[in-house]
């Protein structure tokens, strides 16, 4: 491997804890230097500003989770409520054993930073949806009670979701090590409330 490329992939690694630990604002190009044991000259000679490093570190990640949880694989179940399950857990133990990572997306993707918002909205915004769109074709399969729309049903499980997100979010960015009971309960918890939709509350 050339040297240049080591050393930048010995930054990136070595940045992505630092931000993981301090948030973005909260780090300087000096913490990023003595972290990653080089100078702020041979930083900025791989990327043009601290913006454009943790935007390289984002990318990073996110190609790394895509990767890693197999999204595009998504269709292949046959049922929604199967994948919904699966990929939740696999997503929870991939954060598990990259907390680092977890910290970094969360900031990005819900406590984006100001001046980081137009350059995160125009590149993911996308590839959001798209992830989004599978799962409404995969909600497509699921047979539903005669009188209940679609459309609405997929956006009742979607908010839900978006819920617990929510509901965890600086819980589990509080914990540096996520503990792997913390989060099967958590799922536990998401699931029940799936099932709820799934099934009715009525007797």
């Amino acid at each position: 491997m050339p040297l240049q490329l080591y050393d930048k992939e010995q930054i990136l690694d070595a940045c992505l804890a630092v931000f993981a630990r301090h948030g973005y604002k909260n780090t300087s190009t000096v913490m990023l230097a003595e972290a990653a044991g080089v100078s702020k000259a041979l930083i900025f000679h791989h990327f043009k500003s601290k913006k454009e490093l943790y935007l390289s570190i984002l990318d990073r990640c996110f190609e790394k989770v895509r990767t890693e949880l197999n999204v595009d694989a998504l269709p292949e179940y046959r049922d929604f409520f199967e994948a919904l399950d699966k990929f939740s857990l696999i997503k929870l133990d991939y954060f598990l054993k990259h907390p680092d990572m977890y910290k970094v997306l969360v900031e990005a993707f819900y406590e984006t930073p100001d001046e980081l918002k137009e350059d995160i909205e125009e590149k993911y915004d996308a590839l959001i949806a798209d992830k989004d769109k599978i799962m409404e074709r995969l909600f497509e399969k699921v047979p539903l009670k005669e009188g209940v729309d679609r459309r609405q049903a997929f956006e009742l499980i979607m908010i839900t979701l978006d819920h617990f997100e929510k509901k965890y979010l600086s819980q589990m960015t509080d914990l540096y090590i996520l503990d792997q009971t913390y989060l099967k309960n958590i799922l536990n918890e998401i699931n029940s409330f799936l099932s709820m939709i799934r099934y009715g509350i009525e007797k």
